[in-house]
């Protein structure tokens, strides 16, 4: 089997690297891909977003009998219907699906309306009637911190958690006047703050059934003690400990209301889909929906899938994912993000990194690149997020001080990552 991969970070790398492991899959090709990814597949050059015939056209040259997107751009720009149209089997949902990532008001919507938890909201598309909002804040309903999120794709970055009303007004300012964010900031959503335990659940789909991954945490803020900006992610561990109480809870209100609305919606969901949650002292209530693996939670929950993800991708595709096996190991992954100076902001790139010796089962590490090139025989730095370097062992302990003892072997100039990944998770 031929199989290609569309994407160039860490979670695309944690995707070939479980691919890899299937003795049927003869040829991968990842579009761009990275340094890293190109010691597991052949790289292409990915093409032009919404170019998805030259995708296409490539899979029907090389022969590849299955794609898997990896970034939420393609499947909300609508590469899968794309390939659905020219018979070409394709892993991820269909665009009107991914309005699910790609809206947050549609996806706020379609809680409201199926009963799933989430904070209260207000959707507003005039600046001037979203400060006139803030201004007179029914205190009864709304209380700060308050939430203000673009509507649309923004990279992970469209979301400002706002202490007070002139911190709101600068988040609106930005978003709706400034456009920081393009077209994604023209409608904007404003909520409450939820307070709580927060957890990714990433779960297979076919439409019918759903199989739930380990549960994991990410890592925001660029520093330690969640301080300073949002990122797209800084670390990772699973599984987190949920409490069979609070799983049932997110059974009943979450995914059971979740699958009977997609039916009800006819929305024909097939992929990944991953549930941002918060533990409210009330129960779990739902931050987001992202329509694919999560990065950088892939990186710590693949290592965990004991199964082989081949059979699972075309289960999900045939729909028959309720009767194929997912089982996964009893160990603990913990994965830690080296980052470029200046990110997220301005990041350097151009460093050369060393220290990447191979890791493997042997020592219970493993390296997935994200953000690297490789020129001349030498591994460069060519992106904010640069390393995700992963421990794994069979509790807590073993896993953080195998993370972190090779993090503490690679090196860049001005190579920063978070000390306090997975140190505690109460």
């Amino acid at each position: 089997m031929n199989v290609l991969v569309i994407g160039s970070g860490g979670r695309e790398h944690a995707i070939v690297w479980k691919l890899r492991q299937n003795p049927e899959v003869r040829q991968i090709y990842c579009a761009p891909g990275n340094g890293g990814i190109g010691q597991l597949a052949t790289l292409v050059p990915a093409c032009a977003e919404n170019d998805w015939g030259s995708y296409a056209d490539f899979v029907k040259s090389k022969n590849v009998d299955l794609t898997v997107v990896g970034p939420e751009v393609p499947l909300c720009g609508g590469i899968v219907d794309h390939f659905l149209k020219k018979n070409l089997k394709i892993f991820g949902p269909n665009k009107q699906c991914a309005q699910l990532e790609g809206s947050k008001i549609f996806a706020k919507n379609f809680m409201r309306k199926y009963g799933i938890p989430t904070a209260n909201f207000k959707v507003l598309d005039n600046p001037k009637e979203a400060v006139n909002f803030l201004n007179n804040l029914d205190l009864t309903t709304y209380r700060y911190p308050l939430v203000i999120k673009a509507d649309g794709l923004a990279q992970g970055k469209g979301v400002s958690i706002c202490p007070n009303l002139p911190e709101s007004q600068v988040a609106i300012e930005k978003m709706m006047v400034l456009k920081i964010f393009g077209g994604a900031g023209e409608k904007i959503i404003i909520e409450e703050k939820l307070e709580g335990k927060e957890v990714s659940l990433l779960a297979f789909c076919d439409g019918k059934s759903l199989k739930v991954l380990p549960p994991a945490r990410d890592y925001k803020r660029v520093w330690d003690d969640d301080k300073g900006p949002n990122t797209g992610g800084m670390g990772a561990v699973a599984p987190v400990f949920l409490d069979p109480s609070d799983f049932k809870k997110i059974e009943r209100s979450i995914l059971q209301p979740f699958l009977k609305g997609i039916q009800n919606e006819n929305l024909d969901y097939r992929g990944i889909i991953y549930f941002g949650l918060m533990l409210t002292a009330s129960g779990p209530s739902v931050l987001e929906f992202n329509v694919r693996f999560g990065d950088p939670e892939t990186q710590v929950v693949l290592p965990l899938l004991k199964t082989d993800i081949l059979p699972l991708f075309q289960a999900v595709l045939d729909q028959t994912l309720e009767k194929t096996p997912c089982e996964v190991e009893d160990a603990v992954c913990v994965s830690v993000v080296c980052a470029s100076r200046g990110y997220p902001e301005k990041p350097e790139t151009g460093q050369e990194i060393f220290g990447l010796n191979d890791s493997n089962a042997h020592d219970g590490t493993l390296l997935f690149h994200a953000g690297t090139t490789v020129q001349k025989g030498k591994t460069i730095a060519s992106g904010g997020r640069v390393l995700n370097v992963i421990g794994y062992g069979k509790n807590l302990e073993e896993a953080r001080k195998r993370c972190y003892n090779k993090a503490s072997q690679v090196r860049f100039e001005g190579m920063h990552f978070r000390k306090d990944i997975a140190l505690s998770l109460s």
